[in-house]
């Protein structure tokens, strides 16, 4: 019989081997379990721990509790006769009655042997079931009146098929468990009654002992059958499936070893034909092509290890194609591949006036490059940022510098670029790891020193897979970029050669030491000139040949062009202008499909039939005609712009309200205007009842669009003066500048942006800080001769410019002298302008 466990909670060993005499008694029991005995109506009770014993069972079983222990003892001396009873939960080291099953089995001990440290082993066997009726007796240990329990439901055909069914599945069953004791074949075929057969299947099956509990309790011999044979189905399916995964496992394993055993026998077959190995001649050929790469010391030594460790691998190794994938990578990059720059002067500033019109500073930039680059061979590479509004063409430079130094161009877009690992590259040890975009763009490139352009830069995300613009520290810092290790490559790869342009629209959102790094040049918007010059070279021919049309048959007027680019755009850049023309074309190829020959000329008063009414029409001199509103000049991160600010009052007392979507500084400004023009009001003639009786409501129209910045202090203290005064300000003049509570005009930014935003609005005058002169050095020639350049080195000067015909009463002779200084900061102030781009030119 199998083993089972104890009453404790210790495993029992298999039965011990019995003497012949024990063998006829035990196989008289299978026949009569009782052998004749008479159950006593009173027995001890003995409670068993995750084990029941089903008649007919021949159990070991190891005793320790001191109750169960003295049990044994009285037992042996009497009858020998005790009933065997599961518990409901193995974990109670003290049962009750309430604590045992109602129904267990009458055995009989046949063997009892004590160990020294007081445990007791004895042999039972099951002989007949019995039902607890009532407990006389708990302690020592329990004693209870007992019932036997007969059997019901005779050998029917039903009980004989199922009973024969049990029995080929429990031989299925015992074929596919090897832990299974053979002789129990031999039991099953000895044994006639099938209610015993049930009892002996269901305890050898691996069930729960609540299960094994139902089948003893089952008493009808039909039903006990069904019960084991659902019971049996279940571990059947187990022990199949433990078969078939055993089975793949092994045919695994075979095929491995049959696969070896075959390569060794091929590679012994090849050696004896003098064939050499094709896993040899791999190898020679990447040491050869390590030889042509002639990388550092440290890399070849990287390599060499690396080949020395896939000569041993076999090729269906899973690191063989890691490992071939890193040398491909190592040995395919540009260690000492460089191209030679175009190092004349000319033609490089030839290419770039070609490619781009204005964009002074950036050209100035990159012919002083290739003259220091023709007087020192070695030097490293400049990092570069083009900072400027969308659509100034920042991408389109760096490769018009490529072609003119004669270098590879690469491009990577940075924009949402969240993992590090985009940058550095992942590490071998995942899954389908590969070098980061820098070293991807390189052997991309085929060269160590191409022009590498990072677009968007601005971008860059971060999150949990790291902070990409940490990474480019290394990458954008010439001091440590000649070390750059690649996480994919672990070895060190110079990019001190490389040129690093970058290109951003907003340089606050770049993190400080980053661009610390970089040498930024601004770009600003182009002029009205500059457009129509991009547009006749090179924006009108593109969309032409897009479009299917032939230069000869269409051409765009210049009043055209200036028509489109003041009334249908209003940009820094020119891809809006671009679209409108492509518009255009679009309408005249439709003519032409239509059959429409001829010439088609696109003059100025044709715009409007092809693109509709205008979009954009100067506005200035009808929002100023009313007091209190004043033209600003405001800088955007796609180019400058043109401002309203108005101010109006309602009867009420000393209110003052912001309205217009204004930031925190912006306030402050209007705030300090408005202290200003209260402190002044003698010295700029306000009634003292302008201020004690009305409220003052100032706002920025476009409260759709925050704002904020200084420089609208200056506007914001004349619209002031304006409504006070009841005067229009000039519709010509537009005004920048930051002011403080003493009247002074502090310098501001963006001055080129905001000078080419008032031009394209038909601003003639412009008002700015006299500490700002020295930007107008930025201004091409042709719109300085346009304009009409005021500084201010107080609001007073302002005044005198926007509002003429108000009098400052108490202090005319200041005017005059503040008149006067405006005047020679004027006459100062173009001679500053001249002498720059003497000394510049």
């Amino acid at each position: 019989m199998p083993a089972s466990e104890a009453e404790e909670d210790v495993m029992v060993q298999a039965p011990p081997a019995l003497e012949e005499s024990e063998i006829k008694k035990s196989q008289q029991t299978e026949e009569d379990p009782k052998g004749g005995l008479a159950i006593p109506e009173i027995l001890p009770v003995m409670p068993l721990r995750d084990v029941v014993i089903f008649p007919g069972m021949m159990v070991p079983l190891i005793v320790s509790r001191e109750q169960s222990v003295e049990l044994v003892d009285d037992v042996v001396v009497n009858n020998k006769l005790i009933a065997l009873v599961a518990q409901k939960s193995p974990e109670i080291e003290d049962p009750t009655p309430s604590d045992i099953f109602q129904f267990g089995t009458v055995g009989i001990i046949l063997k009892m042997l004590k160990f020294p440290d007081g445990s007791v082993r004895i042999l039972v066997q099951g002989l007949n079931r019995v039902g607890l009726d009532d407990f006389i007796q708990t302690s020592p240990y329990m004693v209870a009146r007992v019932s036997e329990i007969e059997e019901t439901g005779g050998e029917t055909r039903e009980v004989t098929a199922k009973d024969r069914h049990l029995s080929t599945q429990f031989q299925k069953f015992l074929e596919l468990n090897p832990h299974a004791p053979q002789e129990l074949q031999v039991i099953l075929m000895n044994i006639e009654d099938p209610g015993r057969r049930a009892d002996i299947v269901a305890s050898t099956i691996n069930v729960a002992v609540h299960e094994k509990q139902s089948v003893l309790e089952t008493f009808n011999i039909e039903n006990r059958i069904d019960t084991v044979l659902g019971l049996l189905a279940r571990e059947l399916d187990l022990v199949e499936l433990g078969s078939r995964l055993q089975e793949q496992v092994q045919d695994e394993v075979s095929k491995s070893q049959k696969e070896y055993f075959l390569r060794e026998k091929l590679k012994a077959i090849r050696k004896e034909l003098g064939e050499e190995d094709d896993r040899e001649m791999e190898v020679d050929e990447l040491r050869q092509k390590l030889e042509e790469a002639n990388p550092p010391e440290e890399v070849r030594k990287e390599a060499t290890r690396e080949l020395d460790r896939l000569a041993k691998m076999g090729p269906g190794s899973a690191e063989h194609t890691v490992t071939r994938t890193y040398l491909d990578w190592i040995l395919s990059l540009p260690w000492n591949i460089s191209t030679k720059d175009n190092l004349d002067l000319e033609l490089a500033q030839q290419v770039l006036d070609e490619d781009h019109a204005g964009l002074v500073k950036v050209k100035d930039r990159i012919i002083e490059y290739l003259a220091v680059r023709k007087l020192k061979e070695n030097m490293k590479g400049p990092i570069l940022c083009f900072a400027g509004p969308p659509g100034v063409g920042k991408t389109s430079l760096g490769r018009s510098i490529a072609r003119a130094l004669g270098r590879e161009f690469v491009r990577i877009s940075l924009g949402g670029v969240r993992d590090e690992a985009e940058i550095r590259g992942h590490r071998r040890t995942y899954i389908g790891a590969l070098p980061g975009r820098v070293i991807q763009g390189l052997k991309k490139a085929g060269t160590n020193n191409p022009l590498f352009m990072l677009d968007e830069i601005d971008k860059l995300g971060s999150d949990f897979r790291g902070d990409p613009s940490s990474a480019l520290l290394e990458v954008l810092d010439p001091a440590q970029n000649d070390t750059f290790s690649d996480h994919y490559l672990d070895v060190p790869f110079d990019l001190s050669k490389v040129m690093f342009i970058t290109t951003a629209n907003y340089l606050e959102n770049i993190p400080g030491p980053l661009r610390d790094r970089m040498e930024i040049l601004d770009i600003t918007g182009y002029t009205l000139e500059e457009k129509v010059h991009i547009a006749k070279g090179y924006l009108v021919p593109k969309q032409l040949e897009e479009h299917g049309l032939k230069k000869s048959e269409v051409r765009f007027d210049t009043t055209a062009l200036k028509r489109i680019i003041q009334q249908y755009t209003r940009e820094a850049g020119v891809r809006n202008l671009e679209r409108e023309i492509g518009s255009v074309c679009r309408k005249i190829a439709k003519e032409m499909a239509l059959g429409h020959e001829g010439k088609v000329r696109v003059a100025g008063r044709d715009v409007e039939v092809y693109l509709g009414p205008e979009k954009y029409y100067p506005e200035v001199a009808e929002r100023t005609s009313d007091p209190g509103v004043v033209t600003g000049l405001a800088w955007t991160p796609v180019g400058g712009d043109i401002l309203f600010i108005e101010s109006t009052r309602m009867p009420g007392g000393k209110g003052f309200k912001l309205t217009g979507q204004l930031g925190d500084v912006m306030k402050e400004s209007a705030e300090a205007a408005m202290s200003f023009v209260r402190a002044n009001a003698k010295t700029y003639g306000i009634p003292d009842e302008f201020f004690s009786s009305s409220d003052i409501h100032l706002h920025v129209p476009g409260g759709a669009v925050p704002k904020d910045g200084p420089s609208a202090g200056v506007a914001m203290a004349i619209s002031l003066l304006s409504l006070a005064h009841e005067v229009p300000v000039r519709p010509d003049v537009a005004m920048t500048g930051e002011i403080t509570l003493r009247g002074r005009v502090l310098a501001v930014g963006g001055i080129k942006e905001k000078v080419l935003a008032a031009y394209r609005a038909g601003i003639r005058t412009i008002l700015m800080p006299a500490r700002n002169i020295k930007d107008l050095e930025d201004i091409p020639d042709e719109i300085r001769k346009r304009l009409a350049f005021h500084p201010l080195e107080m609001v007073g000067d302002a005044v005198g410019v926007a509002l003429p015909s108000i009098a400052i009463k108490p202090a005319k002779k200041t005017a005059k002298k503040v008149s006067k200084k405006k005047g020679s900061k004027k006459e100062s102030a173009g001679k500053k302008i001249s002498k720059l781009r003497a000394k510049r030119a």
